[in-house]
């Protein structure tokens, strides 16, 4: 994700984002000069038609364009935040439920400190290339072999890992290390990384509608291919460059809204996943450690 100031107009309007659009729809670019400055040459120069063309047609239809073109990338920034809105409350969750856990647990029971640890960081590493078509257990932490022997083999593995930490719970139930009210203020967590994990798949698993998507680029080819009509007896040659420009304009606009749509990957619009799940790992080892450095593990001890 790139990070800018949003009141610095100079760095924004010539930030080099422009130009690796620009590099993409190079290849476009051309081809639709070379149109364009086919259409010039014929009507002009080699048929001489005496007509006298007009934009009052693409007017009307870039009206309608527009509106097309606010709803596309309306909705691809709305998946996109709701993309952001979902690893914000990872974030705060992991955080909680790293809190609760560290007061219900003995700080001298490191066996299933650790191992919880452990497993809550595995959660957002995993769900993180989950979202990007596979996950990197090269960046994953296991207790044991048994462990990643089951996470290795299960289809989805941040569930897998939900699933892990509930028996995990349960046999600290029966073990009398946390009570039943204990385990239904945890459930409230695990239950947000489930939904979350939910949000997300939902979101890159549902693409914009196929007839939505098809017939907006079909008209955006059909308005760029026709309009060179609309100049070209009145600016000539100058033409080409009008055309050229409105197709830098349209396009990126599409271009850009398909980069966000899917905002998991690595893309510089994309969402900060990696950052974030930094900042989930920091946050839960800090929250483990509070209960041996920083707070007294007794009531008593604050009297």
């Amino acid at each position: 994700m790139i990070r800018y100031k949003t009141t610095d107009w100079l760095a924004l309007i010539f930030k080099s984002y422009s130009k690796e659009v620009l590099r993409k729809l190079l290849p476009s670019l051309i081809l639709i000069g070379i149109y364009t400055a086919g259409i010039v040459y014929l009507v002009n120069d080699y048929w001489q038609f005496n007509f006298v063309s007009t934009t009052e047609v693409h007017s009307i239809l870039g009206i309608v364009l527009g509106l097309f073109l606010v709803f596309r990338m309306n909705s691809a920034y709305d998946r996109w935040w709701e993309g952001r809105v979902q690893w914000g409350n990872l974030v705060v969750t992991s955080r909680n439920l790293a809190y609760k856990l560290n007061a219900y647990i003995p700080a001298d029971d490191s066996v299933n400190r650790d191992w919880l640890k452990m497993m809550i960081t595995n959660f957002p590493l995993s769900m993180k290339e989950h979202l990007r078509g596979g996950v990197k257990f090269e960046e994953l932490r296991f207790p044991n072999e048994k462990i990643e022997e089951v996470l290795r083999s299960s289809y989805g593995v941040p569930g897998a890992i939900v699933g892990l930490i509930y028996e995990r719970l349960n046999v600290l139930i029966k073990s009398g290390t946390i009570s039943g009210e204990q385990l239904i203020t945890i459930d409230k967590e695990l239950s947000v990384f489930s939904v979350v994990l939910g949000s997300c798949e939902r979101i890159r698993n549902t693409p914009i509608p196929y007839s939505y998507s098809m017939y907006l680029k079909k008209f955006i080819f059909t308005f760029l291919i026709t309009l060179p009509f609309a100049f070209v007896t009145e600016f000539e040659y100058f033409t080409i460059p009008i055309v050229m420009f409105l197709f830098f304009i349209l396009v990126s606009i599409e271009l850009i809204a398909e980069e966000i749509e899917d905002p998991f990957g690595n893309d510089e619009n994309d969402l900060p996943t990696n950052e974030l799940t930094f900042t989930i790992m920091r946050d839960v080892s800090k929250a483990f450690e509070m209960g041996d450095e920083i707070l007294p593990r007794k009531i008593e001890e604050l009297q």
